[in-house]
């Protein structure tokens, strides 16, 4: 029996098929929707004591108003615990993730120009003033999703960074607190889950509301944010982990099995796609699987996620499965061919796109700089990744001269009396009457 499903574009229905692959079922998305609803609707009436009843029940955690932020104590603990390596690490990554944030910042402040009827028109860029982080917790949790989301939030100024994390059974990786005190989080909040997004959107006693929330969750997480949005800022609704490789002939199986591993360990509901015009990679990437299992911590994981989601594809060439690529529209696109840079024309979506054999998609999750909160299930399409421009408000400015108002009025007085708005026609006549 196969570990990972195998097509081929020749097959019968492939275009069938392929489309069900790439489609992620959240299962009874209705009933998530009511509890997330009861949750959220409880935290905004009850506050704290309901995001205290929520953690005991959920994370086994009990905690009071004064025990749900991490002391500064507990901080510097924590951070005593991490190896030498590990925070060197952290450090590294962390400098080269706020080098390209602040490579990709905008102008801030206030840019104007002059246009011809001599109207003053502009946009003021300023950054938000609170933002929340939301962090899965317990030890299988990421110290790197604290960099990737808060250093270009301070990096586009934001004034206040408020993170939470859920800590199971009281446990939390100790990276997790040296990683939020080095990029300068502000406070650090013991709790998860919908009640903890419900708590950033409305504020409670204890916990500051916030103006945009950002991270990655569970579906109960990512469902809070769909509810709660519109009320706050989010930077997306997250699904599971996506990789797609391109890969022509001349690659080792051994490194393009390791990277298809590399998603597949995340969740059993991870997808991992290889799409090749080598029909020998493809069976030598697939016996080199098999053997990667043996040796994998998540090997369970690994092998459910394959067998459910993962696809080993056949094409007929390299232009075929940059087509494939683009349908798919994942998180992470690997092009592992010769020139790499030659097919870019030919991809029209991805979240990030990982270029030549030496660039695996691990180095982007850590260190290589760009952001690795990226869009999933197809939203590349109109979704970019989190970055800056996140963490910035846009202001438009408009400003009349008596001159320049009388030479375009009349246009808005046409167009407001057109729509039926008399109120509009009336505030803009009465002007021009004044200078007539």
């Amino acid at each position: 029996m196969s570990i990972i499903n195998r097509l081929s574009t020749d097959q019968e229905n492939f275009a069938k098929n392929y489309t069900r692959l790439l489609h992620w079922d959240a299962g009874d998305q209705a009933q998530i929707e009511i509890t997330v609803a009861d949750i959220i609707n409880d935290v905004k009436n009850r506050g704290d004591k309901a995001v205290i009843d929520y953690t005991s029940r959920f994370d086994k955690v009990n905690l009071t108003p004064e025990t749900m932020a991490f002391s500064e104590s507990e901080i510097t603990a924590a951070i005593a615990s991490c190896s030498k390596d590990e925070l060197a690490a952290l450090d590294l990554a962390a400098q080269r993730i706020r080098d390209y944030h602040e490579w990709q910042m905008p102008k801030m402040g206030v840019d104007t120009y002059v246009d011809s009827s001599g109207t003053t028109l502009g946009q003021r860029v300023s950054p938000l003033q609170r933002a929340g982080l939301y962090v899965p917790g317990g030890l299988a949790s990421y110290p790197s999703s604290v960099l990737m989301n808060a250093i270009p939030a301070k990096v586009a100024g934001v004034k206040e960074l408020i993170m939470v994390v859920p800590t199971p059974n009281s446990v939390v990786n100790p990276l997790i607190l040296a990683a939020a005190r080095a990029v300068g989080v502000d406070a650090i909040f013991k709790v998860g889950g919908a009640q903890a997004i419900a708590a950033l959107t409305f504020g409670t006693d204890t916990i500051p509301g916030v103006d945009k929330i950002v991270g990655p969750g569970n579906i109960y997480v990512a469902t809070a944010k769909r509810q709660v949005f519109g009320r706050v800022g989010i930077d997306m609704i997250a699904g599971p982990s996506e990789i797609f490789i391109v890969a022509d002939a001349d690659n080792d199986p051994n490194w393009l099995a390791a990277d298809l591993l590399s998603q597949a360990e995340h969740d059993e509901i991870a997808q991992s796609i290889l799409v090749t015009d080598s029909q020998k990679l493809a069976d030598d990437v697939e016996a080199a699987l098999a053997a990667k299992l043996k040796v994998l911590s998540r090997r369970d994981i690994c092998k459910k996620a394959l067998a459910d989601r993962g696809a080993i594809i056949v094409t007929k060439d390299i232009a075929e499965a940059c087509a494939l690529a683009s349908q798919a529209a994942s998180e992470h696109l690997e092009l592992a061919v010769a020139d790499p840079e030659a097919l870019l024309p030919q991809i029209k979506n991805a979240g990030a796109i990982f270029l030549g054999r030496y660039t695996p998609e691990p180095i982007g999750d850590y260190v290589a700089g760009p952001n690795h909160v990226l869009p999933t299930e197809g939203t590349a399409r109109f979704s970019s990744p989190l970055g800056v421009f996140d963490f910035i408000n846009r202001t438009s400015l408009i400003s009349c001269t008596p001159t320049s108002f009388a030479k375009i009025a009349p246009a808005a007085s046409c167009l407001a009396e057109s729509e039926g708005l008399t109120a509009h026609k009336l505030s803009v006549d009465l002007r021009l009457e004044s200078l007539s």
